[in-house]
Order: structure tokens, then sequence, then C-alpha cells
């Protein structure tokens, strides 16, 4: 069942907002097409201070020589579409355009085994991947507002156009 609706078109996340996962550095978070990964930084923190790699599906982040994540992504990812930019010297931001982005690619951690969405955490980035489906497979409605209750586990149901 969705609960829905209409309303002027917008940014489907600026007016939703990002279900983020807390971590020790900072948060991750994904919408249907990326992965962004924010490390809080020592205020002053340079870009020439930092090493972020990404070969394959293997991500390395060190900070001022020390080590803040290194492992496999939890889903498959277009290695070549990958930025990473520092902001007002004192947040990383790494943005991961992932491969699949129909929306039945919900991950449950940002690297295997390394940290996982907790359960309510990864409900909710569920539900709003599936409304961003939704809104993207119905342009002329907003569903940043809307609720949605029932199957929506994997992208939610598929409808017959």
């Amino acid at each position: 069942i969705l609960n829905l609706c209409v309303a002027d078109m917008g940014d489907f996340d600026e007016k939703s907002g990002v279900i983020d996962c807390k971590t020790p550095w900072g948060c991750w978070y994904q919408t249907l097409d990326e992965v962004v990964a924010e490390v809080n930084l020592e205020p002053g923190t340079k870009a020439k201070e930092i090493k972020c790699k990404l070969t394959g599906k293997k991500l390395t982040t060190v900070v001022r020589g020390k080590e803040v994540m290194n492992g496999t992504l939890a889903g498959n990812v277009v290695t070549d579409d990958f930025i990473w930019t520092v902001e007002d010297h004192k947040l990383l931001r790494i943005v991961i355009t992932k491969s699949d982005r129909t929306g039945r690619s919900c991950w449950p951690s940002l690297l295997e085994g390394q940290y996982q969405a907790d359960p309510v955490v990864y409900d909710n980035m569920e539900k709003k991947m599936t409304l961003e489906r939704v809104q993207r497979e119905n342009p002329g409605m907003n569903f940043a507002d809307a609720n949605i209750t029932g199957d929506y586990y994997g992208g939610g149901p598929q409808l017959d156009n």
C-alpha cells in the first residue's frame, strides 16, 4: 500500500532527506544511483593529506597517515565514476556510483562486513529507495512526503507499465 500525495516537482533527496548510517568516522547513505560516505575530518585538513582510492570494489581511505576505511564495497559499482572532495577543511565526501541503479540494490553495509546498517536504518533505507524508484517512474508526481507500507523489500512491487 502506498500512501501518496501529489505536489510540485522537486529534488527528491532535498525534500525527503537522507537515511544515514552512523559510523566511527562519520556516516554513509545511499540513493538509487550512489553511495556516499561522509568522513569527519580534523579542522584544517587539506586534500593533499588524504589518499582515497577505489580499485575494482576495494575502497581505501587514509587521512593524515591514518587508515580510516579499507575493504570491499558491499555492492557493484562503476569504478571510473568515483569522486571525493574536501568541504570546508572538515568533511571528506566520497561519492561512488552504483552499477545497479534500478532500486533493487539496497546495500546492507558500506563495506562487506563493516559499517552495517542496523535493521531499523536498513528498513528505512529500503523504504526511501522504493519511493525514489516510484518517483523516477512517475516524474509528474512528488513522493518525497509519502509513506510506504507493505512489500518494499528489494525495491517494492513491480507494476506493469
